[in-house]
């Protein structure tokens, strides 16, 4: 038994805690009974850098399928090429308004306490993302913001300017297993931000040259009754947000729209702070869901109320047996 494994059964006995444990054995279990992973990534996670951890659960084969914001798509590929230029500000809570002005001026968009350099990562990219973009417009073509994420990285124009190591990329890892990547929202990332200006331009003719909306949720429904038809499908989200609400609703739309029969989610854990104000679907309980058709009364569920960048990376490292 690893040292993580052996340290959180020994000291996790408790609370919030206790439930990290059962989480990660309730993962395990979830496998090794033949069953597979899908994880959701909300916020930016990338840019906490959970692909230190993330990377490695994806190679070993216990994630099958994500879900996650756009932010988190590209944050990962800013960070893999332009991490020695990112700054991170530990006193982030007391800037004042002139301070972020500074930092703004100076192209370091604050994301919590780490500023994303504006030339050193996110122009890096961007004309290569342009150039495929383009090339899929004009041969009549549309792909998923995942595809055209994996056409970059297999084309190697980034490799010389990689900055961290390449095991530390969740969506490296992602990529050389195929795994296929749902981003709901895609349009208010800063790439989505991009290639909506790109066409208003005219610089590309379709805006569907990147798919999306209910191109995506039919790509789902799809690849949820191909993998569910052998194995049970396990949900792990990491915060809430869309990149949860978005793919947990297939299982009542194959159900209840389609009048077919599928299995229910076979695990449910949630990592969040969020609360259930304001009918907040980011912080409710799980029995919540099964009142619409997502998880039995027997599904194995698990809410960790915590900072995901403190717990997830505790919870991968256990499940990988470190």
């Amino acid at each position: 038994m690893g040292q993580i494994r052996s340290f959180m059964d020994r000291n996790f006995r408790h609370f919030n805690s206790a439930v990290c444990v059962d989480a990660a054995q309730g993962w395990i279990k979830h496998l090794d009974g033949g069953g597979k992973m899908f994880l959701t990534l909300a916020g930016a996670m990338s840019t906490a850098e959970l692909g230190i951890s993330l990377a490695e659960l994806i190679r070993g084969d216990k994630v099958h399928g994500i879900c996650c914001t756009g932010a988190n798509l590209e944050e990962d590929v800013f960070n893999l090429v332009a991490h020695t230029s990112y700054e991170r500000i530990p006193g982030y809570r007391t800037l004042s308004a002139d301070q972020e002005l500074a930092l703004r001026d100076r192209g370091a968009n604050r994301v919590t306490d780490t500023c994303i350099p504006e030339d050193q990562a996110i122009r890096r990219i961007e004309a290569h993302v342009l150039d495929l973009w383009k090339k899929a417009d004009a041969e009549g073509q549309s792909y998923f913001p995942y595809e055209f994420m994996y056409q970059l990285l297999r084309s190697g124009v980034l490799e010389s300017a990689y900055e961290i190591a390449p095991d530390d990329s969740w969506l490296l890892a992602a990529c050389e297993k195929g795994l296929p990547i749902f981003v709901p929202g895609w349009e208010d990332s800063t790439l989505g931000n991009i290639f909506a200006s790109h066409v208003i331009r005219g610089d590309i003719s379709r805006s569907n040259v990147v798919r999306g909306g209910i191109d995506l949720m039919t790509f789902l429904v799809q690849w949820y009754k191909d993998v569910t038809v052998d194995a049970s499908l396990g949900f792990f989200q990491v915060g809430g947000g869309i990149a949860g609400d978005f793919p947990i609703c297939v299982v009542p739309l194959i159900r209840q729209d389609l009048e077919e029969d599928c299995r229910l989610w076979g695990y449910f854990a949630q990592i969040s702070d969020s609360t259930t104000s304001y009918g907040s679907y980011s912080g409710a309980v799980p029995n919540e869901k099964i009142t619409w058709g997502k998880l039995d009364s027997s599904t194995p569920s698990y809410i960790i109320e915590s900072d995901a960048t403190i717990v997830a990376p505790l919870i991968f490292n256990y499940v990988l047996g470190h």
